[in-house]
């Protein structure tokens, strides 16, 4: 025998079926007009990057910006559902008067979809972010430019090389000194290759624009990299790796030129010129611009002076 009351009526399933279709169409119709919406504007400019920032030079920053765009929009598309569906049960199945709500103790289609939906999210993140490390960590078989960086406490030598490996030879070099802070040019639109060493301690070459730092070993230990920078400019470079008293101090320049222009500066360079005069010869500042020679201060106000003092 079946109770009266617990009998479906045809009549309000048929309601039922049509009021959840109509939910369904109407996330839908709100899906489209919201993708719509962010197809016509750029979300990261407009959001301010969602905390990443918008400053990137090299083909490799647009990539690593546009995976933490499409994550961040993906994560909150997710949130805004888990947070619509909570107040939507909190105030569809609220307590009215002394009525207990169905109890459903479980929904197979419901489990399974929650089961695979947060599987198949994931592995679509997981896809891209390896897509996207990859492509920053791709080494090209001919680079257009390679540089040996060579850091030591506290400054740094950039060597211009004829090819790749400890083997290739250096055609022009940069030196820094306490008093001239070293200015690493580079063309634009060119595949540039950078092979790190250390002379002594662990440093890390870091130029903020570039959305990338990579450490430097000292021993037989060549950390490489390859960028495209796609912006001329002065960017300030900096060791971001505590290696000593001076460390933070131990600043270089990267002056990114076009290709003509630098074809002339390592034609410079190699006919003898230092490397302020190969930079006037292209009508750049010989010095850096955006950060100055770091004071040592290793004078007698900083030393125990002991000449007057009686000990």
């Amino acid at each position: 025998m079946v109770a009266r009351g617990s009998e479906v009526r045809p009549t309000a399933r048929r309601h039922s079926q049509r009021s959840r279709a109509g939910r369904l169409a109407g996330l839908g119709v709100s899906g489209a007009v919201l993708l719509t919406l962010l197809a016509g504007c750029d979300v990261g400019r407009t959001f301010h990057g969602f905390g990443w920032p918008q400053h990137g030079i090299t083909e490799q920053s647009e990539k690593m910006y546009d995976l933490w765009i499409a994550s961040t929009i993906a994560a909150l598309a997710v949130g805004v559902f888990v947070w619509g569906l909570i107040f939507w049960c909190i105030i569809r199945y609220r307590r009215r008067g002394d009525t207990l709500p169905v109890q459903t103790r479980f929904n197979m289609p419901m489990e399974f979809l929650y089961t695979i939906t947060p599987i198949l999210i994931i592995s679509v993140l997981f896809y891209y972010t390896a897509v996207v490390q990859n492509g920053v960590d791709k080494l090209s078989k001919n680079p257009d430019v390679n540089v040996e960086v060579v850091a030591f406490k506290w400054n740094w030598q950039f060597n211009y090389r004829d090819g790749k490996g400890p083997e290739a030879n250096t055609v022009a070099s940069t030196l820094g000194t306490t008093d001239l802070i070293p200015v690493l040019v580079v063309p634009t639109g060119k595949t540039i290759r950078f092979e790190q060493i250390s002379r002594d301690v662990i440093h890390s070459f870091w130029v903020p624009e570039l959305l990338f730092k990579r450490d430097v070993f000292p021993g037989k230990t060549r950390n490489v990299f390859e960028v495209t920078v796609t912006s001329p400019g002065s960017y300030v470079g900096r060791c971001a790796e505590l290696c000593g008293t001076y460390h933070s101090m131990m600043n270089f320049e990267l002056r990114a030129v076009t290709p003509d222009k630098f074809d002339q500066f390592l034609a410079a360079k190699r006919a003898g010129k230092s490397t302020q005069d190969a930079l006037i010869a292209i009508g750049q500042s010989p010095t850096a611009t955006t950060t100055d020679p770091f004071q040592t201060k290793r004078d007698l106000q900083n030393f125990n002076n002991t000449t007057g003092t009686g000990r």
